[in-house]
């Protein structure tokens, strides 16, 4: 899995490629917290264009992010998640607490 950030005045986008499961969920969750933490961005879009597969280590990733976010008073967006990947993160609840688009 590949995470690839960019930051354009205040808002980023961090492109995830490959696969998130159980494997490598945690190299990601730590390289979003400390970008978050240390750039404190006022809006984090985490796009998933690039995911192949997603088991329920994204869904905590996508979480854990999020409530982070707040945190840093900022908040998080999901965009460009295949189908399948949109109706899990729906069936879990978490258009409730994250914009998907």
């Amino acid at each position: 899995m590949k995470v690839d950030i960019k930051n354009d005045n205040g808002r980023a986008v961090a492109m995830i490629s490959g696969e998130i499961d159980h494997h490598n969920a945690r190299s990601a969750r730590t390289e979003l917290d400390h970008y978050i933490v240390t750039a404190q961005p006022r809006e984090l879009a985490i796009d998933l264009g690039g995911i192949t597969f997603m088991d329920s280590s994204g869904i905590g990733l996508i979480m854990g992010r999020s409530k982070l976010m707040k945190e840093c008073g900022g908040r998080l967006e999901v965009r460009n998640a295949q189908p399948y990947i949109k109706r899990v993160l729906k069936l879990a609840g978490i258009e409730r607490i994250v914009k998907i688009t």
